[in-house]
């Protein structure tokens, strides 16, 4: 298995990941996408910085690959997925129980 992540691309409905010519994720939660750490998913986050990528002007090559540990990313990508869906579940499930949202996007417990 070659866990070696380029992290070529999302599909266009974002269900699936595809980390290299070999491997892909599929059936991507689209509650995934619902959890944002400001203006951005956490998903497409770590999509974005976990890529390899080579400045133009230094020829600097970014690889967040880890030889000792070569199924690291795409493991965190699972992770991600993971708390995003439960967060997004949860914060559903609190709506229902008194909880409002601030300004400033913290959940506090509210008695009127």
């Amino acid at each position: 298995m070659n866990w070696r992540v380029e992290m070529k691309a999302l599909s266009k409905d974002k269900s699936q990941l595809k980390y290299n010519e070999f491997l892909t994720s599929s059936e991507i939660p689209a509650e995934a996408y619902e959890y944002r750490l400001g203006n951005r998913t956490a998903l497409v986050l770590v999509v974005d910085q976990y890529r390899v990528s080579t400045d133009e002007r230094s020829g600097i090559v970014n690889d967040p690959n880890r030889e000792d540990d070569p199924e690291y990313i795409v493991r965190l990508v699972g992770q991600v997925v993971t708390v995003s869906v439960e967060t997004v579940r949860l914060v559903k499930e609190l709506a229902g129980m008194g909880i409002e949202r601030f300004n400033h996007g913290f959940a506090a417990w509210i008695d009127f």
